[in-house]
């Protein structure tokens, strides 16, 4: 999982991008992202599922717009973050996730400086490893084609490059593609893009890349701290049968849900993490958990295990991702970020001793 490389790469000219419709071409293969439909996807059911949720994204949207009423800012408020917990519409996700993070102040003190980076003398070694995941990066998805116009392998290879530039500690690793991707699917803007990664990997999952990866290895020890205390029966069960939350959920953090979840879940979830921050991550782990804990109770060994974490992440429980996501503010309960702040500090302090 753990693929890195230095600093810096040829000269790129940014590109703004300017993803095209899909809907009328391909509305029954392809969905509005851009990803093809599995030959097994269930059409009907989908229908009946956008019938309704269709209607809530009509209601948001229309909120939105008179809460925005033009504005380029965003303000943090109990009534921005019901909000935001509600969904944010498409339309507006760039904008919001840009002024909530703090992504879109760290550009406005910054001109210039994403193209500076593209212009700068970049290491052959990040560029070759940059290289060799382009077309690894979403092959499901149109877009990202050679044969697209345009094509989202150049923006991609721009976003990343010029964060492994800035963010040398990190480089590039392996995952940080499907998060970029994402990120250029829904801003439409390489700089914006990059600025919104910057939020997640310098600021809200800080060290989740690095190569020690101990924000990581921590977050998932948080993790089963977590399931200790909220879903006792479950713990005891990875304990008796050895099993290291890093097998079962380490997929879940460094994607952050991406081919996981399914996309709408994901980006309401992404919702939610740029605006209230990495505790987000553990709501979701721990409803699909706590809800699915009748399935993987059953579990009778470790393969068994891990087979029902992969299965507890398909179905109408997340398809349904409005009704998921007030799950997640409901099942797990309460769960403040002392909390997990605390947690934190217990786990990267066990794991240093560990590994020292």
């Amino acid at each position: 999982m753990e693929q890195r490389n230095g600093t810096r790469s040829s000269n790129q000219p940014q590109l703004r991008i300017n993803v095209p419709s899909t809907a009328r071409e391909r509305a029954a293969s392809v969905d509005p992202y851009g990803f093809e439909r599995s030959e097994d996807f269930d059409y009907e059911s989908y229908e009946e599922l956008m019938s309704e949720y269709l209607a809530v994204l009509t209601r948001r949207s229309i909120k939105w717009s008179k809460l925005l009423q033009g504005k380029r800012r965003v303000d943090r408020n109990l009534k921005v973050k019901r909000y935001v917990r509600k969904g944010i519409p498409n339309e507006h996700r760039p904008l919001v996730w840009m002024t909530t993070s703090g992504a879109q102040e760290r550009l406005e003190r910054n001109p210039g400086y994403f193209q500076s980076l593209l212009e700068a003398q970049h290491d052959p070694r990040l560029v070759e490893t940059i290289r060799t995941d382009l077309h690894r990066t979403f092959p499901d998805n149109i877009h990202f084609r050679k044969s697209a116009d345009p094509c989202l392998q150049k923006a991609l290879f721009n976003v990343l490059v010029a964060y492994g530039h800035h963010n040398k500690a990190v480089g590039y690793c392996q995952g940080m593609n499907f998060i970029a991707g994402y990120l250029i699917i829904i801003s439409k803007d390489e700089e914006m893009s990059f600025w919104l990664m910057e939020a997640l990997l310098d600021r809200i999952l800080p060290d989740y890349y690095t190569p020690a990866m101990l924000g990581l290895k921590a977050d998932q020890e948080v993790l089963g701290e977590l399931v200790r205390m909220k879903v006792p029966a479950v713990w005891q069960l990875m304990q008796d049968q050895g099993v290291m939350w890093t097998l079962v959920v380490s997929r879940w953090f460094i994607c952050l849900f991406i081919d996981i979840l399914p996309v709408e879940t994901v980006l309401r979830i992404w919702d939610c993490l740029f605006y209230e921050g990495s505790k987000i991550v553990f709501r979701v782990a721990l409803t699909l958990i706590h809800h699915h804990q009748d399935v993987i109770l059953q579990a009778q060994n470790l393969p068994d295990i891990c087979e029902r974490f992969k299965r507890i992440t398909r179905g109408a429980f997340m398809e349904d991702c409005h009704a998921f996501m007030q799950r997640i503010f409901q099942e797990p309960g309460s769960l403040s970020m002392s909390t997990v702040t605390k947690l934190r500090e217990s786990c990267r302090a066990r794991i240093t001793a560990d590994e020292s």
